[in-house]
């Protein structure tokens, strides 16, 4: 690779090593903080590294290391080699910061229930990120999406079914009140992931029917600098041609263009939906497999 390519390629992955760091470290703040101190359970091979160190009192970045590390072993041949690095960094970091935060104080909270849903939202920030990036924070994502490229199999049930027995079998250590403790810092994890993922990717689907067609159509391309697509319709009713406007934005772009339309065509006709991920030019980009 020569020295153009490389600089090329920081540039294009110099979003997703950000994104990457910044969720590898806040997920580990949140295990260090909030999970650790209080005995509560982890799922994936945290899970197990926790459940180690409750029980013989190893550090979990050295189980996390190593069960990882043959994990990728296992599986680098059916996954694709962006995947596997990123994957493979985001674990290296998370070793490496495991031991880092432990030297750094943080608040005791004297009520359960809030150091649970606070550990919840902050690892679920931390690997919404990374996910956000195409990547992974190893573990049993590794085997799930292993498996699914292998076999075709479930992946969100056998990934269910791995955490559900790492859980089980919290129970006898760390006890049954702590485990359901446990049990609701996951399900924070999963909320807080989930919309961590569909806020930065959500963008509005805007339908517009108008006699000013052409000025919609300049103001969005140049004013919103949005691209747009014209498709053509009949009305059901009056059976006349009609040119519709679609186009996806912002939530911000989408009160320009209804204030623009409200003193443009007050009969025009506007249609917003949600659109849960857009991929493409001026959007979030493919991901490429090199």
């Amino acid at each position: 690779m020569n020295v153009r390519k490389l600089f090329a390629l920081l540039r294009r992955e110099g979003k997703t090593f950000a994104l990457v760091t910044a969720g590898t470290v806040v997920m580990c703040a949140g295990i260090v903080a909030f999970t650790l101190p209080y005995r509560f359970p982890d799922v994936g091979v945290t899970g197990l590294a926790v459940l180690s160190n409750y029980l013989w009192g190893i550090s979990p970045s050295w189980i996390i290391g190593a069960a990882n590390g043959l994990l990728f072993l296992w599986a680098w041949r059916g996954l694709s080699p962006r995947f596997v690095g990123w994957s493979a960094y985001s674990v290296a970091l998370t070793t490496a910061a495991l031991e880092l935060l432990k030297l750094f104080p943080y608040p005791h909270l004297s009520e359960p229930l809030l150091a649970a849903v606070l550990g919840g939202v902050v690892k679920g920030l931390g690997i919404g990120l990374v996910f956000l990036a195409g990547a992974s924070t190893g573990g049993t994502d590794i085997i799930v999406v292993t498996l699914r490229k292998r076999f075709g199999i479930d992946v969100g049930l056998y990934s269910f079914y791995i955490n559900a027995v790492i859980l089980f079998l919290s129970a006898f250590v760390i006890g049954l009140e702590n485990a359901l403790y446990g049990l609701l810092s996951m399900y924070a994890v999963g909320v807080v992931m989930d919309g961590v993922l569909k806020s930065f990717d959500r963008r509005k689907q805007v339908f517009v029917i108008t006699a000013e067609m052409e000025e919609v159509r300049r103001f969005v391309t140049e004013d919103l600098h949005k691209g747009v697509t014209l498709l053509h319709g009949t009305g059901g009713y009056t059976g006349q041609e009609r040119t519709v406007l679609m186009s996806f934005m912002t939530q911000r772009q989408t009160v320009e263009l209804k204030r623009f339309l409200a003193s443009l065509d007050p009969r025009a006709f506007m249609a917003v939906g949600d659109a849960s991920e857009v991929v493409g030019q001026g959007f979030k980009p493919w991901k490429k497999d090199d």
